[in-house]
């Protein structure tokens, strides 16, 4: 699965600027998944992570190659959760390493769905999330309790780990958090472009006819590697 690759050599290109944080899984340092959704109140938040207006991203990319995630590990550029005084602008990032995905093309997109969805089924004790899929944004409410107890994003990444490996298919998982201002927003546009590539996978495998020189995801075939090539291979078979 190439699909993603260009857009995670991209974004290391974006953040190369900036020496990150670096921490190895462990399941040691894994902060606290409750299991289900936990209702942060406003009065007992500490600051929120893409709140009061600020900048905020989120997106997944799966590939098959080994060399773009050696490793489980978690990556942080900017400040710590234990260093912020504030709202902030926020990214979360997840590069995924897969199996080679068997089956035909449609088994293999519903496969990087189900990774990318496993996001929304990660809660970390007081650190509430809100995801807005049409606008690619991931807000997050802090709670005071969780922030006095030391949250951190390595235990935060940790988390978000697990929870991909329990996915079958995932064998290695690079999380990184941004809270750098002016990358998040660059990250914004980044997310974008990972949305259309799933838009127009999603317009392939549904098999719609089109005719390229008309369609308005054709910018994303033209640029996309192996894109134009499953497009072509899907309307062979119809």
């Amino acid at each position: 699965m190439e699909l993603y690759d260009s857009i995670i050599t991209a974004t290391r290109a974006l953040l190369a600027g900036t020496e990150p944080r670096r921490w190895d899984y462990d399941p040691a340092h894994v902060w606290r998944d409750t299991g289900e959704s936990e209702l942060v109140m406003l009065r007992d938040a500490a600051f929120e992570l893409g709140g009061s207006g600020c900048a905020s991203a989120n997106f997944t990319c799966v590939t098959s190659s080994e060399a773009l995630v050696e490793r489980d590990e978690v990556l942080l550029y900017g400040k710590d959760l234990g260093e912020l005084k504030g709202d902030v602008s926020f990214a979360r990032l997840a590069f995924l390493l897969s199996d080679e995905l068997s089956g035909d093309d449609e088994a293999a997109y519903q496969a990087i769905r189900d990774m990318e969805f496993v996001k929304y089924h990660v809660f970390p004790e007081g650190y509430m999330v809100r995801i807005s899929s049409e606008s690619n944004r991931e807000q997050v409410r802090l709670s005071k309790t969780a922030v006095a107890r030391g949250v951190s994003f390595r235990g935060i990444g940790g988390a978000y780990i697990a929870g991909y490996h329990k996915n079958p298919h995932v064998r290695r998982v690079q999380l990184v958090f941004v809270t750098d201002n002016g990358a998040v927003a660059e990250l914004a546009k980044t997310a974008k472009k990972v949305d259309g590539i799933t838009r127009t996978l999603t317009h392939i495998l549904e098999g719609i006819p089109t005719d390229c020189g008309s369609c308005d995801l054709k910018p994303i075939c033209d640029e996309v590697e192996g894109m134009r090539e499953m497009h072509f291979g899907m309307r062979a078979k119809q």
